[in-house]
């Protein structure tokens, strides 16, 4: 379909500052709970008949913890992002500089599910126009490592229970920072200037665009974690550094790609044939046995 492909305000790499206190308001603190084995959807769990207790005195300690955090500063947001000229091929998004050259190539996956009437297999790449007139994004965030280094103040006092509190936390404020900044890029790209949404709507995601991570649904195959460390200089720039299996270290850090597309939405690939893991293999330059080990939650006979 036809969009405006708006160019953003701002281009290439660059880094965003936040204060820790406005990262704190962008908090889903839903998952929070799920740490603690307490299902439910905040705020509502507050007042579950069974868990609701326990659910508010623990949420009264985090708020009193995180405000600590913030009064002594003892934990740095930072940001990393990168916008650029985007064109697709098939399910290839090539990233282009301001002359239209080449700096790296992204592969996706597609679908393969039969489905019924008119719904596309989707594939990332759909949500990228094929003319070289349009833009697509990258960011890493994290919470640095003074998360660990303030939780195991505490597991050395011999109080575990702060030093878990501390690492939620240093979670929920790490997916907020993803949050925050998100909506930030999106008035960069102009189409956000105009958002009256609430937090809640923030967390349902009503806005316009998508930011899919590499290893989940949408794009299952973790290496491709690797280009967004390169093209943004993650590891000299905010420290945030990946593990031999692609894992974000330290642990309080979130990635991901920006689609701007109004259409573009969260998917699951599900399974795929051999033919699609040979073809992505010779996309990705990667021998056949290394690929499949990296999607071998995708195929069928593993």
């Amino acid at each position: 379909s036809q969009w405006d492909a708006a160019a953003p305000s701002q281009t290439w790499v660059f880094d965003v500052s936040f204060r820790l206190a406005e990262v704190a308001e962008y908090i889903d603190w839903s998952p929070f709970f799920w740490t603690w084995e307490l299902k439910g959807v905040f705020p509502k769990i507050l007042d579950h008949p069974k868990h609701g207790q326990q659910a508010r005195e623990i949420y009264e300690e985090a708020k009193t913890l995180l405000q600590k955090i913030i009064d002594e500063e003892s934990l740095t947001p930072k940001a990393l992002v990168g916008l650029w000229k985007a064109q697709s091929e098939n399910e290839s998004v090539h990233l282009l500089d301001q002359d239209n050259q080449k700096i790296e190539s992204l592969h996706f996956l597609r679908q393969q599910k039969r489905k019924q009437g008119a719904t596309p297999n989707y594939c990332l790449a759909d949500f990228i126009s094929p003319k070289g007139n349009d833009y697509m994004g990258a960011f890493v965030v994290t919470m640095g490592h003074e998360v660990e280094a303030l939780a195991k103040t505490y597991e050395d006092d011999g109080d575990d229970y702060t030093s878990i509190m501390i690492k939620a936390i240093g979670d929920r404020l790490a997916e907020a920072l993803a949050e925050i900044l998100h909506k930030r890029v999106r008035e960069i790209w102009g189409h956000g200037l105009d958002e009256k949404l609430d937090m809640e709507a923030i967390i349902k995601e009503k806005y316009r665009g998508i930011r899919p991570a590499p290893g989940y649904p949408a794009c299952p195959e973790h290496t491709e974690k690797r280009k967004i460390w390169s093209l943004l200089g993650v590891e000299e720039r905010i420290g945030a550094k990946l593990t031999e299996n692609c894992a974000m270290y330290p642990a309080s850090s979130v990635s991901g790609f920006y689609f701007n597309h109004p259409d573009s939405r969260y998917f699951n690939v599900g399974f795929i044939e051999e033919d699609q893991l040979e073809a992505y293999a010779v996309l990705k330059d990667m021998p056949l046995e290394e690929a499949r080990r990296w999607l071998s939650p995708n195929l069928k006979d593993q």
